[in-house]
This record gives C-alpha cells, sequence and structure tokens, in this order.
C-alpha cells in the first residue's frame, strides 16, 4: 500500500486533468495485473473543480431578494449532489472512473461495492491549518446559507453583498491554486481499495460479487460518482447491495460517517452502521465512532439513491489531518490507521457475504 500511495502522489491528479487520466489508467493496469474481471476505465463530462459553480451561485444572490433566495435553494441542490443542473451548462472537461468486476466465489447472491475516488483537491488559503481547525474541520457549508439570507432581506443585503463577494474572491482563490499531492485524501482509500481486490481475488466472497469503483472528479463535486450512478448504480437492488466507501483513512482513527452535510445533511441508516461494527468486531477491533462530516464524500449519492451505504474515513482531534494541503504527503500518513481502516473493511465485506446466510 506505501508503495501505491507514493506512485499515486507523485502523479497531479486534478479533476479532468491529464493527470487523473494517467492515474486512472495506471490503477486500471494494477487491477487487471491483479486478475480483475471486467476492468473498464469510463469517461464523463465534469468541472475540474468546485470553485466556478459556487462563485456563480453567489454572483447570482448578489442581486438580492428572491434572487438570493433561489439561489441558496440551488446551492444546497448542488453542494450535496441531489441536482448538479448548472453543472450542465458551465463548461467542463473529461473525468475518468475505473470500474472493475471480481466474481463471488459460487453463485452470486450479494454484491459490494468499493469506492474510493482517486482524484486529489486544488488547496487555498481557507484550506489553511488554522481555519480548517476553527471551522471544525472545513465544514465551511453554512456560511455561503448566511450570506444568501443577509443578501435576501433589504435591511441587511449589504452585509450579505459583502459576504459573497469574498466568498468569490475565496472561490477564485481556489481554482487559481495548485493540485495537492493527495497522500491521506485519497491515495490511501484507493491502496485500500487495491489491496482488497487483491485479497478477494485470491480468496473470493461467498456468494458476494464485488464492484471496484475508483472515481474521478470527487472534489469538484463527487462528479464521478453522480456519473457512475446514473449509468449503472440505479440498476442495483437495495435489498442485495451494500457500497462501502473509503477516504482519507489516514488521519489516526477509523470512523464512519453518521451524516454528511451540511447546507442540509444526510444521515446514513442505523443498520448499515451496524454492519461497520459488526465488521470490525469480525476484524477483532472495536467498532468505529461515528462522525459528523463537514462536507461530502462519493457514498453519500448511493444513500441518496436508497442504496445501503457506509462511508468511512478517519479522524484524529476530530478532523482530517493535511486536508487540502500540500503537505498532504505520503511521509504524513498514519499507517497504523491505513492498516485498522483496512481491517475494518475487510470485516464488513466478510460480514455482509456472511448476512446472506443468516437472511
Amino acid at each position: 500500500m506505501k508503495a501505491d500511495v507514493e506512485a499515486l502522489a507523485a502523479i497531479r491528479r486534478g479533476a479532468t486533468e491529464a493527470g487523473e487520466r494517467a492515474g486512472a489508467e495506471w490503477l486500471a493496469e494494477r487491477l487487471e495485473a491483479a486478475g480483475a474481471a471486467d476492468v473498464r476505465l469510463r469517461e464523463f463530462r465534469y468541472q475540474g473543480t468546485y470553485a466556478v459553480a459556487q462563485a456563480a451561485h453567489y454572483a447570482f444572490a448578489m442581486l438580492g431578494g428572491p434572487f438570493a433566495l433561489a439561489a441558496a435553494v440551488s446551492y444546497d441542490l448542488d453542494f450535496s449532489g441531489r441536482n448538479q443542473w448548472l453543472r450542465r451548462l458551465l463548461p467542463a472537461g473529461t473525468g475518468t472512473n475505473v470500474v472493475a468486476r471480481l466474481p463471488a466465489r459460487g453463485e452470486r447472491r450479494r454484491t459490494l461495492v468499493l469506492v474510493a475516488h482517486h482524484d486529489a483537491a486544488h488547496t487555498g488559503l481557507i484550506w489553511s491549518e488554522w481555519l480548517v481547525r476553527k471551522s471544525r474541520g472545513g465544514s465551511y457549508g453554512n456560511l455561503p446559507m448566511l450570506a444568501f439570507g443577509l443578501a435576501a432581506m433589504r435591511r441587511t443585503r449589504r452585509a450579505g453583498r459583502a459576504l459573497l463577494a469574498l466568498g468569490i474572491a475565496v472561490e477564485a482563490n481556489v481554482a487559481r491554486s495548485p493540485i495537492v499531492p493527495g497522500a491521506n485524501d485519497n491515495a490511501t482509500g484507493v491502496a485500500a481499495t487495491l489491496a482488497l481486490a487483491e485479497r478477494w481475488l485470491r480468496e473470493p466472497l461467498p456468494g458476494c460479487e464485488v464492484i471496484v469503483l475508483l472515481p474521478g472528479c470527487e472534489e469538484p463535486g463527487m462528479g464521478g460518482m453522480a456519473a457512475w450512478m446514473e449509468a449503472e448504480g440505479h440498476s442495483l437492488d437495495p435489498a442485495s447491495t451494500l457500497v462501502l466507501g473509503l477516504d482519507t483513512i489516514g488521519s489516526g482513527e477509523p470512523v464512519v460517517a453518521a451524516s454528511e452535510g451540511p447546507p442540509r445533511p444526510v444521515r446514513f441508516r442505523d443498520a448499515d452502521l451496524a454492519i461497520a461494527d459488526a465488521g470490525a468486531r469480525r476484524a477483532g477491533l472495536d467498532p468505529p465512532a461515528r462522525a459528523r462530516i463537514g462536507g461530502w464524500t462519493d457514498p453519500a449519492l448511493s444513500l441518496l439513491a436508497g442504496l445501503p451505504t457506509i462511508s468511512m474515513l478517519s479522524f484524529r482531534d476530530g478532523m482530517m489531518t493535511d486536508l487540502h494541503r500540500m503537505t498532504d504527503t505520503p511521509d504524513r500518513v498514519d499507517w497504523g490507521s491505513v492498516e485498522r481502516c483496512l481491517a475494518i473493511a475487510a470485516g464488513i465485506g466478510e460480514e455482509w457475504a456472511a448476512g446472506q446466510d443468516r437472511g
């Protein structure tokens, strides 16, 4: 896993850039060499940064009144991935997903979807360590909603416009900032997914097919996951499918998302989180702590689509380490955390496969 993280961190994996495509091709080769079946690269259209869409919402909201309220509604839908109508109108590049299948042992009765995005984020002043700590891990989603609300009311419109102008400046800074190495976020999740794929190719899960999904364009707004859900994910049966995301798992201690957001959070189901607890116990580890995630991860889209879903991450002191900073390098990855997350993920897969025998 260390070699995989180092190899990925050496590639500038900005969404829709040539490096994202190069990373996807490298991952496809790794999966083919391991013996995965039906390894595919799937292209889709998406933006390379969230900054343009968010700045467009801020600019529209500066008109004030009902325009600010409309911008608030659209911003919530876009940021959460519920409805990204504006993304279809904005200029876009080409993102790349990697998809492969690992056959079940015996007749397939269940499906496990392993998700780990392979692109890396833009940095920016907003991601400085001091600001991230002050915002409790980088949860800025409520600040735009405050600005929209102020701009909607005549008395506070000037203050709202000032905040929106500041937001546009922040997004411009993000769009112009470099791409981080992305060792923890999310080469660690990808490396763990490759390790699980190799394990389950050697010893397939009984009655459980595994879909390996390595999406691109997660950082700009979960674009690769949305494209896969539209093309394939919506056809999966919720009664026999579990989605397991691995994202930024080298911070310190394993956690599973209990909710994601703002502005309007989604809450993961207790029954799904119980599978994570059972997987940890199967691995001989304590159940992972529950966490409230200030942003969004790819598995949120499968949860919104009605599929059983677990999103596993890792925290240290209540936050992900080196998030969207140039210091997100392989030497700063907590490998003990990666190993614990990997063990729990393996336990979850085994628990899901075994669950069919218990009805």
